[in-house]
């Protein structure tokens, strides 16, 4: 077969593909197979560019019994890490004395590669999640039908602990739902016209009576017109809600929230309502802020789960915000308190 239908042959395949021949070296490979192994394969042995011993082992079981073969390709796209999933297939009657060639492609698997792990780290972390209060649970129950049973005031101690843990495994299990629904929401945009500013006079009276027992004081500053926006009423009072209790159990001694707008945010390319809540509380370590909103990431888990936190709060509003095709943007100093700050597009 003449070079340039082999060239042409390969050029045809969607994915980045070379021809190894008999003598086990390159006959050919398309624009993105070049890309991919180097721009002057040809000719060259297999070996000096995949040095991978599962790519290398299938290439010459391929070449040697002329079956079908898998491997896995691990490299490197300058930014991150990627998987390749490597398919070959014997090719008769061509190459060095029309011998044949191994066709090899290569398939970019790796968002499938994050997706699973993702999958398994979010199982993951569910389980120990659960796992925790539940074998304080079991422990309490054994104790209970043991030593415990006839001292009213250790059965009422463990049975108040025990009350605790169960309520924080139905935050996570109504947390994860709630995920759950957002998710599934994401791509459909809120068509409901809402008073923004309404809205966050109510979400702080909701939470007056926590501030007060917590000894923070509230503040809200925004303008007097309405200010409106497309929203679903429920999903953005869980995002201030969530926001405002946070800064209300991590900050300090006051918490202001604020809503301006803005003629033009570039990260929406239109008129925004800007929302910030701030808090002079001991701040947040800038190595945590690019994770804050991954799920079950903690800044200080020690402390989030004494404060009854399940880590999922912050991803929650994130997917809610992004539903509402906003921005969410977090600043921090060590010392001084945090801003979390939600842009949302103004109607139009």
């Amino acid at each position: 077969m003449k070079q340039d239908v082999i060239t042409g042959f390969l050029e045809a395949i969607p994915l980045p593909s070379v021809l190894i021949d008999q003598t086990e070296r390159f006959i050919g490979a398309n624009s993105a197979g070049r890309a991919l192994l180097g721009q002057h394969i040809i000719g060259r042995h297999f070996a000096t560019i995949l040095r991978q011993p599962s790519v290398t082992g299938a290439i010459e079981k391929c070449l040697e019994d002329r079956s079908s073969r898998t491997a896995r390709h691990l490299s490197n796209d300058g930014a991150q890490d990627t998987t390749y999933e490597v398919t070959l297939r014997y090719v008769p009657g061509i190459g060095a004395v029309e011998g044949g060639a191994a066709l090899i492609s290569f398939a970019d698997v790796t968002e499938r590669e994050q997706a699973s792990q993702m999958r398994r780290d979010f199982v993951a972390n569910v389980s120990h999640e659960l796992r925790t209060p539940l074998t304080a649970l079991m422990g309490f129950i054994e104790t209970l039908r043991g030593a415990a049973r006839d001292d009213p005031a250790a059965r009422d101690r463990f049975l108040s602990i025990m009350e605790g843990e169960a309520s924080r495994m139905n935050r996570l299990v109504g947390d994860l739902l709630s995920l759950n629904r957002v998710e599934s929401k994401e791509r459909i945009r809120p068509k409901e016209q809402l008073d923004l500013t309404a809205h966050l006079s109510s979400t702080l009276k909701t939470m007056q009576p926590l501030a007060e027992a917590g000894g923070v004081t509230l503040h809200f500053d925004a303008p007097d017109e309405p200010v409106t926006v497309m929203g679903d009423a429920d999903q953005l009072l869980q995002v201030f809600i969530n926001l405002v209790e946070n800064a209300i159990k991590y900050g300090g001694t006051r918490v202001e929230m604020t809503l301006t707008l803005l003629d033009r945010d570039p990260s929406i390319r239109a008129p925004a309502a800007r929302v910030q809540v701030r808090d002079n509380g001991p701040g947040i370590d800038p190595i945590h802020l690019p994770r804050l909103t991954e799920r079950f990431y903690r800044a200080d888990s020690h402390r989030s789960r004494e404060l009854g936190g399940t880590g999922l709060g912050l991803a929650i509003v994130k997917h809610i915000i992004n539903r509402h095709r906003g921005r969410l943007r977090v600043e921090s100093t060590i010392g001084e308190g945090s801003c979390f700050t939600v842009l949302l597009p103004l109607c139009q």
